[in-house]
């Protein structure tokens, strides 16, 4: 079971979901590359095999899509792509293992959080500095803020 209930786009009258999707539609669908779908099989990111044609042309169903979509949310928040391997191995391997899961989405969650309040900080910093340069250009008077030649103490 995947944990995402996102849909993709709908695509063109001539896809058949059933039928699997080929992998320029999958990375459509996803916003992902194509190179990033081959890394994401070569490195051991995917649950399941994915499907190929008789032709041997990689086949995309939702399943897929949507697991592909998990991966791309766990990478965008940082999250190593040794980690997300070893997530996807205990999805992959079923039930049994789902507190390991757990202590590992966990694990990220404390890190995605602790980076979003350093951001916060950081964030702080900027609208501090630009409350002060507006300041200044209401005031008239901007061209005391710091530069490089002026003295030491100036902004």
């Amino acid at each position: 079971m995947v944990e995402v209930n996102q849909q993709p786009e709908s695509g063109p009258p001539h896809s058949d979901p059933q039928a699997g999707l080929s992998i320029g539609e999958a990375a459509r669908r996803t916003g992902v590359s194509v190179h990033t779908l081959r890394y994401y099989e070569r490195v051991g990111l995917v649950v399941t095999p994915v499907d190929r044609t008789h032709g041997g042309r990689r086949r995309y169903h939702q399943l897929d899509l949507e697991w592909i979509t998990v991966c791309t949310r766990l990478r965008a928040t940082g999250m190593p792509i040794k980690s997300i391997r070893r997530y996807a191995e205990l999805v992959a391997a079923g039930r049994g293992n789902e507190d390991e899961r757990l202590n590992l989405l966990e694990s990220h969650r404390d890190q995605v959080l602790a980076k979003a309040a350093e951001l916060q900080e950081n964030l702080k910093l900027i609208d501090h500095k630009i409350d002060v340069y507006r300041g200044r250009l209401a005031a008239g008077d901007a061209y005391q803020l710091w530069a490089p030649n002026r003295q030491p103490g100036a902004r």
